[in-house]
């Protein structure tokens, strides 16, 4: 169990990042806060965020209500877990893409996939992330593919897995990809452990898997 000085440097930490537009914290923010769940990355770190917020942030990221409720509930809790290991929460996940031309992959993703743009980094950019829903990219510039692409399409080396709710959005994904005339590495199918997937590849070739229940 971290020390109540401890959580005060974490609360520090975050309104720093704010401060500093370090977008990763914008995900934290946004998961934990629920004022902030329906804003975009650029809406979230626009905003006033005081050393409070960040505060209320670390306080119900360890299981309490208000940073005041951590105060008061945090000894007795310590003295319950003395003898336990406490465990890092993973927030999300953000797979990279390898990519050798950031803007014609940012087209692709936002004209054929119905992603929208997150951020860019650079000058010219070097370092972009798309969203859509739940799913966000990260794109990161190289000089040259970092998979061979014989290997990759032979061995089916995924770069993203995304998943939807129900047997109709996957139908209706897929129509959605088919009519922006993307290409297909596998068409939809039903696989044997019971899921329907399809996957696209981008214009680097990585392999994107989509993938919904069958029924």
């Amino acid at each position: 169990m971290p020390s109540l000085e401890n959580l005060r440097k974490q609360a520090k930490l975050v309104l720093r990042w704010h401060r500093d537009r370090y977008y990763p914290v914008a995900a934290q923010i946004r998961a934990t806060l629920p004022r902030y769940q329906h804003m975009t990355d650029p809406e979230v770190l626009a905003l006033s965020f005081k050393l409070s917020d960040a505060q209320e942030l670390v306080a119900r990221q360890h299981g309490f209500e208000s940073w005041e409720a951590l105060k008061i509930g945090l000894p007795t809790m310590a003295k319950h877990t003395s003898l336990m290991t406490s465990k890092a929460i993973i927030l999300t996940a953000e797979p990279e893409l390898f990519v050798t031309n950031i803007k014609a992959s940012l087209d692709f993703f936002t004209q054929k996939l119905g992603f929208a743009l997150a951020f860019t980094y650079g000058e010219p950019p070097f370092y972009a992330q798309v969203k859509r829903d739940g799913a966000r990219l990260n794109l990161k510039c190289v000089d040259s593919a970092v998979i061979n692409p014989e290997l990759r399409d032979r061995e089916e080396l995924l770069s993203a897995a995304m998943t939807v709710a129900s047997a109709d959005q996957i139908k209706q994904l897929y129509l959605e990809f088919q009519s922006a005339n993307v290409t297909f590495f596998q068409t939809l199918k039903k696989q044997p452990w019971g899921a329907k997937n399809f996957i696209i590849k981008d214009p680097d070739g990585n392999l994107l898997l989509f993938a919904g229940p069958a029924e």
